[in-house]
């Protein structure tokens, strides 16, 4: 008998991806050939994994869902169901705009999809993953939701308040991951410095890293979304003596003008965010510090984007993200304030932003040329093999390229001698 297929397509961050990963396990343990973001049609089943965060995100959801309606119309697939954030949000919106879905779900309904296919949901099995990402690197998603209460956010609506995992539950998944042959751990969660309070009422992340260094096999682990204010300040000798750690600091500040902080209702000021910035920076020797920045929030003059500008040039950050505000449903912003900055005007200071960006890029990664760097190869695209040092997370960092002739192994480290630079990758060959 032919073994039934399901197709699950992930749209949006990489927590989402760990949600599919779990359900593909369960589904495989279920008896079903499962595929990921497989295009060939052949799954009589499919199941979207959507985004709802912004506007970009909600629409490249929606466009997904169209395309597979059109596939269920012309007989290509049989089912289709829409789970993840966009489905949590706009439930009602969804079924009745486009009822060709068999059925909607939202963020934490694992057991009722599982139900509708046929398949029982098994709890044991929920610090088990069948891996969509290169077998080399895996995220580890530590906790669900948000306490934070950031005027522009739409998370806590979503997925509510922030549930820690049991530190025994993370080890164990992490454990799993090792036996799977991943050598690079990234830790992943709406806010990884609130890790434990909810469970613990104390900060537990410097404590749960130095259990996952027990674990021997891992290469690097890599920490992802570091709110600023309340910063585990333990973990800064923990990363400065272990070299498993990578030297990486993931901590979005957003903005540095008070007025903004403000609006925006984040819980620290300009005093406070340099303060905890230059302590990573000075604590930390030879550590890159990446952070993400929202323009065109309301309220946001000239004025206070000036002094953006300025303070991204003085401090010099060495990975920077920059999006245009969008003013989500539901969230304080939406609610207390008017979109009154017109999107040019936005779209305009993200240029502007990642103009300066590119320089300072530009100054750094000429600084490398001449030495040798280590580096995790992920793959080969076209007359090169991608990798990335420490300092660099998949999908949203540069990346070293190394010419084919080479003749690399995808999931291997490799000690590399840098030999050119560009704004944003750099390029060497193995020693």
């Amino acid at each position: 008998m032919k073994r039934r297929k399901i197709n699950i397509v992930t749209l949006g961050c990489s927590k989402n991806i760990v949600d599919s990963e779990k359900l593909l396990r369960q589904l495989q343990t279920g008896g079903y050939n499962v595929l990921h973001d497989s295009g060939d049609y052949s799954a009589d089943t499919v199941i979207i994994n959507t985004c709802g965060f912004i506007n970009d995100a909600k629409e490249e959801s929606i466009d997904t869902i169209l395309r597979f309606v059109r596939a269920k119309e012309s007989g290509k697939i049989r089912n289709l169901y829409v789970m993840g954030c966009l489905s949590e949000r706009y439930m009602d919106a969804l079924k009745a705009e486009i009822p060709e879905v068999n059925r909607y779900f939202g963020v934490r309904n694992i057991s009722d999809i599982l139900e509708i296919t046929g398949t029982r949901f098994r709890q044991d099995l929920m610090t088990e993953r069948t891996l969509t990402t290169p077998g080399h690197y895996a995220y580890l998603k530590i906790s669900e939701g948000c306490d934070r209460t950031c005027s522009f956010c739409a998370i806590p609506s979503i997925r509510g308040k922030c549930v820690s995992l049991p530190v025994e539950d993370v080890v164990k998944e992490a454990e799993n991951l090792a036996g799977m042959g991943v050598k690079e751990l990234i830790l992943v969660a709406q806010d990884l410095s609130y890790y434990g309070y909810d469970l613990y009422k104390a900060q537990k992340l410097p404590y749960l890293v130095s259990e996952l260094l027990k674990i021997k096999h891992f290469e690097w682990i890599r920490l992802h979304y570091l709110y600023p204010a309340d910063f585990p300040e333990e973990l800064i000798p923990l990363i400065r003596d272990n070299k498993v750690i990578c030297r990486y600091i993931d901590i979005p500040i957003q903005h540095i003008s008070d007025k903004m902080l403000s609006l925006m209702k984040r819980s620290h000021d300009r005093r406070e965010t340099e303060e905890i910035l230059c302590k990573l920076r000075n604590g930390i020797p030879g550590s890159v510090i990446r952070t993400t920045l929202i323009v065109g929030h309301p309220g946001e003059t000239e004025k206070e984007f000036l002094e953006l500008k300025e303070f991204v040039k003085e401090f010099r950050f060495d990975r920077l993200g920059v999006f245009a505000y969008s003013h989500e449903e539901g969230t304080p912003s939406y609610n207390n304030y008017e979109d009154e900055i017109p999107e040019e005007v936005k779209e305009s200071r993200v240029s502007e932003i990642m103009e300066i960006q590119q320089g300072i890029s530009a100054e750094l990664n000429e600084g490398h040329i001449g030495k040798i760097m280590k580096v995790l190869i992920d793959r080969r695209e076209d007359k090169f093999f991608a990798g990335r040092t420490e300092f660099d997370s998949p999908e949203v960092d540069q990346e070293v390229l190394i010419p084919v002739e080479y003749n690399l192994t995808p999931g291997n480290f490799c000690q590399v001698f840098i030999t050119q630079s560009v704004d944003f990758d750099l390029f060497g060959k193995p020693v």
